[in-house]
């Protein structure tokens, strides 16, 4: 494995549990339909698919 897609897979996925965190700290506040926390959820979405996209690339090379 390239050790830059190493790091790189790796900050997506500290990104993504920030970011997971966050969606459930908004959600206990605000509730699941907020907007605030379905602006986070989709965040959350775009770095899952962020994830997916650098783990396909690294096993497609």
């Amino acid at each position: 494995m390239n050790h830059f897609m190493g790091v790189s897979i790796l900050m997506t996925h500290q990104q993504i549990e920030r970011k997971r965190k966050e969606m459930l700290e908004l959600a206990a506040i605000y509730g699941i339909n907020n907007q605030l926390t379905i602006q986070c959820s989709q965040e959350l979405d775009q770095l899952l698919n962020k994830l997916d996209q650098r783990v396909y690339n690294r096993k497609s090379a």
